[in-house]
């Protein structure tokens, strides 16, 4: 990376001690209103999480729309919904880090939180899926209390170990980066409470040469670790429906089509998360207009590759001549009960971001946030497409059956929206947003080469 290229993510005016203070000073200071109203809605919105969850185990499953033949519903569309937001975090940390681009040292941090808040209000869906949730331990590579053995050819364990590789590393990377930034917040705390606290998260951090040495050698490694995960957890995801005989799930392609839409659905949602962390932190000197559009350039391309995809499933459909396989995808898509959420997953997944094309779309915060919103909502009607419309009819017409999502279900996935919400604004609140170490080294005031 060279330091020119790095200069022009950030502004030239900006001094190391100016960038410090400006990222310090929403942890140090008093929360503000917007903060305190956002914060209890979110929080009232995680409730309904835990009072429709909290019904589902009073009551029963029957609570949920579920049935014959749709034994997968939201619980499991939600579940990759939120898998699909988590890889961008990795992807834009790791990916990059190696790479050495410069855009990432301003929002990569948001993207590291996004991905562990949305693996965790993942991996809440598993659990309520199998049911029984205090018998998790099941998962565990370890005989049970029963003396059996996991089923390790299962989709379900192999997702638990996916989704908790994922949410280790992704967690170890996210707080490693952080090390020098909760030592600087150690360093400038005013009372004992702070000063504990961070000193404690920071281990020991005093910033000499040879922990520069020592803590890049481990970022890189980290980076390393990090870049096949993303690959590997969206192909075992992919691969929990690739392995059965119903048309639209059997497709060599999925490991592709899961990728795709989650990168794409990851950087829509960074967008958003870093147009929200810009305008109510006043964040526009780190995380500049420049920044915003090559996140955008990065959902362009990761759109393509989802039109790509639907195109070769169109094609794989007509030109196998099996007529099971053209009327799930092509005719039961397009004109078959569930059409509205097709033709609404077309939009918004492939017609609306090419206003990305265009540079007001790219680098305007309202136009830029609509198209992302659209991306969001087309991804989640893109996870229904795949799990209900594969299976609501399968080769039979005398099993055919329908499914709409109960109340319950609608609360618990609101709930989890709650949850995410809640995590983010705390970690707006208590640690620092933008990473101060790697965005001084992109200061023109700063010297090449040196630690900040």
């Amino acid at each position: 990376m060279s330091q020119a290229a790095a200069e022009a993510y950030v502004d030239p005016s900006l001094t190391p001690g100016e960038l410090t203070r400006s990222i310090a000073e929403p942890v140090e200071a008093r929360p503000p209103r917007w903060w305190m109203v956002g914060a209890a809605g979110a929080a009232s919105l995680a409730l309904l999480f835990v009072g429709s969850v909290g019904w589902l185990f009073w009551k029963g499953v029957g609570v949920w729309g579920l049935g014959s033949p749709t034994f997968w519903g939201f619980d499991i569309i939600n579940m990759v919904f939120w898998v699909g937001i988590a890889h961008t975090g990795t992807a834009v940390t790791s990916f990059m880090t190696l790479s050495r681009q410069p855009w990432k040292n301003g929002i990569n941090r948001i993207a590291e939180a996004m991905t562990i808040f949305a693996v965790l209000c993942a991996a809440l869906f598993p659990l309520i899926h199998v049911g029984r949730p205090w018998l998790a331990y099941y998962f565990f590579p370890l005989p049970n209390s029963m003396g059996i053995w996991p089923n390790f050819k299962g989709p379900i364990f192999a997702d638990f170990f996916a989704l908790n590789t994922y949410l280790y590393v992704s967690a170890l990377f996210w707080y490693l980066g952080m090390l020098p930034d909760l030592a600087a917040l150690r360093d400038r705390a005013t009372n004992k409470i702070a000063f504990w606290a961070y000193g404690l998260l920071a281990l020991g951090w005093r910033g000499g040469a040879r922990q520069w040495s020592q803590y890049q050698k481990a970022y890189l490694l980290m980076a390393a670790i990090g870049t096949p995960l993303v690959l590997s957890v969206c192909a075992i995801v992919s691969m929990t429906f690739a392995p059965s005989i119903l048309p639209g799930w059997h497709a060599t392609i999925f490991p592709l089509y899961f990728l795709t839409g989650a990168l794409a659905a990851g950087f829509s949602m960074l967008g958003m998360l870093a147009v929200f962390t810009r305008s109510f932190f006043g964040f526009k000197r780190l995380i500049t207009e420049k920044h915003l559009e090559t996140i955008n350039k990065w959902t362009l391309a990761c759109i393509l590759g989802v039109a790509y995809v639907y195109l070769v499933e169109f094609f794989i459909a007509w030109y196998s001549g099996n007529l099971y396989e053209r009327f799930t995808i092509i005719h039961n898509r397009l004109g078959g009960p569930y059409a509205a959420i097709y033709w609404t997953m077309l939009a918004c997944n492939v017609l609306i971001p090419q206003l990305f094309w265009l540079k007001r779309f790219r680098t305007r915060q309202n136009l830029m946030v609509f198209v992302c919103l659209a991306i969001t909502v087309g991804m989640w009607c893109e996870r229904f497409v795949i799990l209900v419309l594969s299976v609501h009819r399968d080769f039979l017409p005398g099993s055919w059956g329908m499914y709409a999502p109960s109340l319950v279900e609608v609360a618990t996935f609101l709930g989890t929206i709650g949850i995410f919400l809640t995590m983010f604004l705390a970690f707006l609140k208590f640690l620092p947003v933008i990473s101060m170490a790697e965005v001084k080294h992109s200061l023109p005031s700063s010297h090449a080469g040196s630690a900040p």
